[in-house]
């Protein structure tokens, strides 16, 4: 994550692709921060997930800033890039990009925001665990 761009273009993998609906508006009929927020939580979950070879859970969320409103109808991309792997965490970094609903190039991506989500890796009984290593199994 850097503060600026030096070439606007996604990082990481394609991870979710939503539609941005109407009743996922706020009071001014944008979509809801909140509805992004749990959208890219469930993207790192994903990311993370794959790296530790089973359920994770959200322990912090980086800064994130808003850069532009979504409107209903636009095409939601979240991208993820795992950035580091401790013992226990994995750190992803996720990018929110929207092709807006009447884009004329259908290539032409808006960033919304990024934030750095820090997941744990928990066992079945919901206790922090190892993130195997070196590809070795859990």
């Amino acid at each position: 994550m850097t503060e600026l761009d030096d070439i606007p273009a996604p990082q990481g993998q394609l991870t979710l692709k939503l539609l941005a609906n109407r009743q996922d508006t706020n009071l001014h009929g944008d979509i809801a921060g909140g509805w992004l927020v749990a959208h890219m939580d469930q993207a790192a979950e994903l990311a993370a997930g794959r790296e530790a070879r089973g359920r994770t859970a959200t322990v912090a969320i980086e800064a994130m800033d808003f850069l532009c409103p979504v409107r209903v109808g636009s095409v939601v991309n979240i991208f993820t890039a795992v950035r580091e792997i401790g013992h226990s965490s994995v750190k992803i970094d996720v990018e929110v990009w929207i092709r807006q609903p009447h884009e004329r190039d259908p290539d032409e991506l808006h960033k919304v925001t990024e934030a750095r989500f820090v997941m744990v890796a928990l066992d079945d009984n919901g206790r922090i665990r190892a993130v195997p290593q070196n590809g070795s199994p859990s």
